[in-house]
């Protein structure tokens, strides 16, 4: 099969095709013919050498998938040979065939093709799972969500809304806030025109997701109500933040992290099972929508990576075989 590849750490130049022989699925895994797999930061941070891979994971880059199985490995009982899935991976997602975790497959949603379709695992899995499961966002909640034109943004605003909650976000230019508003938005803020902090402290908020951290986290936990929840998810500026312990105890707040590579295969196919059931009826519903702006043939990846680097796109980014 072929399959991007690096020799050494660097800038998407460094990427290009590779083959080797197909894998075969292990125990409780299927094989996957990828048809489309999306991009996201974290390929980027491991083809700079920035992303150490947790043990076991497959060295090939690509965390998100969709296509066809095209064998399962013993003990597999939810799939077959033909059926249609995306996929959060472990790795491996870069190649023509892709073996992953029988718990981390799910079915298309209901009307999305094969490109659409591979933008959602990363994303709905770390929003969802964080967001839903581990603080619920109830309806009527105000929620901040920063780098609103991110794949993890997009996914967020359009999930906190099907729930009910009141949305503002972060963006970096017009053309983002107007991707934004198109997603129900109530609230777009262009943190280089205006102070977000400035913006919403008469108001407070009840939940906050984050990707930016750095200069970002003191003025997040300022702008809390009591019983409020910060989610970190990323920290693109800088993970060295300074935290007043007062605030954190008078308000009664919560800080929540997450990376969802590391997590178990277990703790990943409990959250498939949840957005099978809770998710997945919403895009039928039309209450949802997959965020693909932009698409490249596998074998440019390194042009997909420049474009995520650029921070230009809005929504998902997605790679074709």
């Amino acid at each position: 099969m072929r399959f991007i590849d690096f020799k050494n750490p660097g800038p998407p130049d460094v990427l290009f095709v590779n083959e080797q022989a197909i894998p075969t699925p292990g125990s409780h895994e299927i094989l996957v013919q990828v048809k489309a797999a999306g991009v996201n930061r974290p390929d980027l941070y491991q083809r700079a050498g920035h992303y150490p891979l947790p043990l076991g994971a497959s060295p090939i880059l690509g965390l998100e998938i969709a296509g066809t199985v095209s064998a399962i490995g013993q003990g597999v009982k939810k799939w077959k040979v033909g059926d249609s899935i995306c996929a959060l991976t472990n790795g491996g997602g870069y190649a023509e065939y892709c073996p992953v975790p029988e718990g981390q497959c799910l079915p298309l949603p209901n009307g999305l093709n094969f490109i659409e379709a591979a933008s959602l695992p990363e994303t709905y899995f770390t929003v969802w799972g964080n967001m839903f499961m581990r603080t619920k966002v109830n309806p009527g909640e105000s929620v901040l969500i920063h780098g609103g034109s991110s794949g993890i943004g997009s996914c967020a605003i359009q999930l906190a809304k099907a729930f009910g909650a009141y949305v503002a976000t972060t963006v970096g230019n017009q053309t983002k806030a107007s991707f934004c508003k198109n997603l129900k938005a109530d609230e777009v803020i262009n943190y280089k025109e205006k102070d977000f902090f400035s913006e919403l402290k008469s108001k407070g908020l009840d939940v906050i997701l984050d990707i930016i951290g750095g200069e970002y986290f003191e003025k997040n936990v300022l702008l809390l109500k009591e019983e409020g929840r910060l989610i970190q998810v990323s920290s693109m500026h800088n993970s060295s933040v300074t935290l007043d312990l007062s605030r954190l105890i008078f308000k009664r707040l919560t800080i929540l992290g997450s990376t969802l590579r590391a997590q178990s295969n277990a703790a990943k196919a409990r959250i498939a099972s949840d957005l099978q059931q809770h998710v997945w009826p919403l895009f039928k519903e039309k209450k949802l929508k997959s965020v693909v702006t932009s698409t490249f043939p596998f074998d440019k990846a390194a042009e997909a990576h420049n474009l995520m680097e650029s921070s230009q796109h809005c929504g998902k980014i997605v790679l074709v075989f």
